[in-house]
């Protein structure tokens, strides 16, 4: 599986989620070691530099993140939000966030793991209690378990992206339409 973060779901917050793949088959983790926690927040544009992390900060961004994903979920279900969930989200957002700082050469985002987590905690409380609730979808890719933000006119977004998941369940859906097509002409 490519080890590419892929940031199509439209928020970093579901961005961060999205992190573990395929929930309900393959369970296909993106955290697997400090120095990917890293460069997700790097590549999310979170940060500019970052000091390394460490088993530790893993754990810790692994557990927020389940949460984010359970607390998504029941919102977008309209459940209850779940209690441990919202206590561990709440709890990261606490702590101190990134702070951007400005330099002669322009805006420089300098941050630990930890605070790049509360960041993406509050984006996550956020998200939640924000007005992009209804607009949240969860990818029509039955092997995909990303949550996106619907934007499209008349919300008829059936992917988290076209290039992750759209292209590739719409190819073979059209080669198993042609597939009786050529069987038949063929007799």
């Amino acid at each position: 599986m490519n080890l590419d973060h892929v940031f199509v779901c439209g928020h970093p917050a579901l961005d961060f989620a999205a992190t573990l793949r395929a929930r309900r088959s393959t369970r296909f983790e993106m955290f697997v070691t400090p120095e990917r926690l890293n460069a997700w927040y790097l590549e999310s544009g979170l940060v500019d530099t970052i000091t390394p992390a460490e088993e530790s900060d893993v754990r810790e961004a692994t557990a927020v993140r389940e949460a984010v994903y359970h607390l998504v979920t029941d919102r977008r279900l309209g459940e209850e939000f779940a209690p441990e969930a919202l206590e561990l989200l709440n709890a990261a957002a606490r702590r101190t966030p990134v702070t951007p700082q400005l330099t002669p050469e322009g805006r420089l985002t300098e941050a630990t793991p930890a605070q790049a987590l509360a960041t993406v905690a509050r984006q996550a409380v956020e998200l939640l209690s924000g007005p992009d609730i209804p607009l949240l979808k969860e990818c029509g890719n039955p092997e995909c378990t990303r949550v996106y933000v619907d934007r499209s006119r008349g919300m008829r977004r059936q992917w988290c992206g076209m290039e992750s998941c759209g292209n590739k369940y719409k190819a073979a859906a059209y080669r198993a339409r042609k597939k009786p097509a050529s069987a038949a002409a063929s007799r």
